[in-house]
C-alpha cells in the first residue's frame, strides 16, 4: 500500500491533463458513479447491492449486453470507488468480461466517496479511510470474496462454469491473493498491482498463500520501481514463494511508480500502465 511520504511526495494531474486523458477516451469525466446506467459499446452497466459480511455490499457491475462471460472482480485502490475505477471497469467489459468494480469500503461506507485520486489526497483522505481499510483484515476480505463470488456465479450475465479473475491496485493488491486462496474452486487468476502488505510472517501474508491458490490459477505480482527500492527483499521472496506454489506465478519490478496503472494517479505511466493490461489480459484469456 501507499505510504503517506509517497502520496505527498507525487506530482498533481491538474483538470486540464484529466479533460485531455478523457477526451481521449482513458479516463471517466468527473461525475459520481451513476445507477442503472446503459453505458456506450454495447455495455450494460449497473449499481448493485446485495447482503455481504459486515453490511450490505455494493458496487458497479458491467457486462457486455447480451451472452454470459468470465466474471472478474475489479477492487479499488485506497481511494474508493469512482469514475477512474469504473472507467477501466468498462474497459475490461468490453474485452468480454462481466465485470463488478467493488466498493472495497462497504462495510464502512456506501458508494463513491472520493471524485478522483486528487480529491482524496487533497481532503485528507488518509486519515478519512483508515477506520474502513482497518475493518479489512485479511479474514474479512475473504468473506467479502466469497460473497462476492456467490452474487456473481447467480447473474445471467456470468459463465459460472469459467473461472472468475480478480485485480487489485495498491492496497488492494493484497486482495487479489485473500480471494484466489479463499476460494480456490472459482478464483483462477489474481493481478496484483503496486500492492501492498505483500509478505510477513503472517500465515494469512499472501506470500504465505500463494501456495494455497488452485493449480490451474494464475497470478501477476507486479512490482512499482519505487515500491521496489523501499522493500527489495519483497520480490525475492514473492518470486521464492511463487516457486513453491503449484499455481502459475508471476513476479515483477516495473519501471513505473506506485499507481503508476491507476488512470488518475499523478504518477499514472501510460506505456508501463498499457503493458501491464496487456498482461493482465492474456493471464485471463489463459485461465478463465
Amino acid at each position: 500500500m501507499c505510504t503517506q511520504d509517497q502520496v505527498a511526495n507525487m506530482g498533481s494531474i491538474n483538470r486540464r491533463q484529466f479533460g485531455a486523458l478523457a477526451g481521449a477516451g482513458a479516463v471517466a469525466a468527473c461525475a459520481p458513479v451513476d445507477s442503472d446506467a446503459q453505458a456506450s459499446g454495447g455495455l450494460v452497466e449497473n449499481t448493485v447491492t446485495f447482503a455481504a459480511p459486515g453490511g450490505t455490499f455494493d458496487g458497479v457491475f458491467i457486462h457486455p449486453a447480451s451472452g454470459s462471460h468470465p466474471a472478474v472482480i475489479l477492487w479499488p485502490d485506497i481511494a474508493g470507488l469512482r469514475p477512474a475505477k469504473v472507467q477501466m471497469g468498462r474497459r475490461l467489459a468490453e474485452a468480454g468480461y462481466a465485470v463488478l468494480v467493488a466498493n472495497p469500503y462497504y462495510r464502512s461506507v456506501a458508494g463513491q466517496q472520493f471524485e478522483d485520486f486528487d480529491d482524496w489526497r487533497n481532503n485528507d483522505g488518509w486519515n478519512k479511510v483508515t477506520p474502513w481499510r482497518e475493518a479489512n483484515t485479511p479474514e474479512a476480505v475473504q468473506e467479502t470474496a466469497r460473497a462476492v463470488v456467490e452474487w456473481l456465479d447467480a447473474q445471467d450475465a456470468v459463465d459460472s462454469s469459467r473461472g472468475i479473475g480478480n485485480q487489485g491496485y495498491c492496497m488492494t493488491g493484497s486482495w487479489t491473493i485473500y480471494a484466489a486462496a479463499a476460494v480456490p474452486d472459482r478464483v483462477k487468476a489474481a493481478g496484483s498491482f503496486h500492492g501492498g502488505g505483500l509478505t510477513g510472517d503472517s500465515p494469512m501474508a499472501p506470500v504465505n498463500l500463494l501456495d494455497d491458490m488452485a493449480a490451474d490459477a494464475e497470478a501477476i505480482i507486479a512490482i512499482a520501481a519505487d515500491d521496489d527500492e523501499r522493500d527489495p527483499e519483497a520480490k525475492v521472496l514473492l518470486a521464492a514463494a511463487a516457486e513453491e506454489a503449484s499455481a502459475d506465478i508471476d513476479v515483477e519490478v516495473y519501471s513505473g511508480g506506485h499507481g503508476w496503472t491507476v488512470l488518475d494517479s499523478p504518477v499514472y505511466d501510460e506505456a508501463e500502465a498499457e503493458r501491464a493490461w496487456a498482461e493482465l489480459l492474456e493471464m485471463y484469456s489463459e485461465a478463465l
